[in-house]
Parts: C-alpha cells; structure tokens; sequence
C-alpha cells in the first residue's frame, strides 16, 4: 500500500509544481487562479489522500482525508470569489482573453469584441 501512497503523493507534487508555475508564468490575475484553483487544488488533494495509503488509516490518515475535503470545498469557492471582486473592482483581462462571462452575466447577452 506505501507504494500506491508514494505514487499518489508523487503525482501530487507534479501537479503542484505546474500550478505554482502556472501562478509565475500566466498573464493575468484570472489566468492565475485558474492554475491556483485547478491544478493546486488537484495536487494537493492527491498528496492528502496519498498519505493515508502511507501511513495506514490512523489519525494522520483521517485527518489528511479531511483536510482534502476541506481543501475541495474552500479552495474553488475562495477562487470564485477573488476572480468576482477583481472583475467588479475593475481589474482588466489580458488582452488575448477570448470572453469575459461576469460583464454578459451582468448585460444579459454575449459582448461584441472590442466593447
């Protein structure tokens, strides 16, 4: 069973790595939180559920499994949140994005480029 955990951790940290690259790398504050939300959430919930494989189902194990379902619940949700109050406070896009979903959720239609 450690092997599975190490894999499982293993996997985590690769995609951990690419989310803290993703938060350098990226473009925009949006851009961002998508590989802040996406891959770190991922990673670290990989490495959670990896340790109970490890250690075995004791205390560490159940409360690695609650940490990963405290993680699933908050980290997109605190996501959303920043993505909304950046919008709302006027933080542009970069200038390559395709569509802004918040400005025709707030029009009621689809936004024409360059408007």
């Amino acid at each position: 069973m450690s092997e599975i955990g190490i894999a499982l951790i293993s996997v985590g940290l690769a995609f951990d790595l690419f989310g803290c690259i993703g938060l350098v790398r990226l473009p925009d504050i949006y851009n961002r939180l998508q590989a802040a939300t996406k891959c770190v959430t991922l990673g670290t919930c990989m490495i959670l559920i990896g340790v109970p494989f490890y250690t075995g189902l004791n205390a560490i194990g159940v409360k690695a499994l609650i940490c990963a379902v405290f993680i699933l619940l908050t980290s997109p949700t605190g996501a959303h949140a920043l993505a909304r109050g950046s919008h709302r406070s006027g933080v542009p896009l970069w200038e390559g994005s395709v569509g802004d979903k918040y400005k025709e959720d707030k029009e009621g239609g689809v936004v024409e480029e360059g408007a």
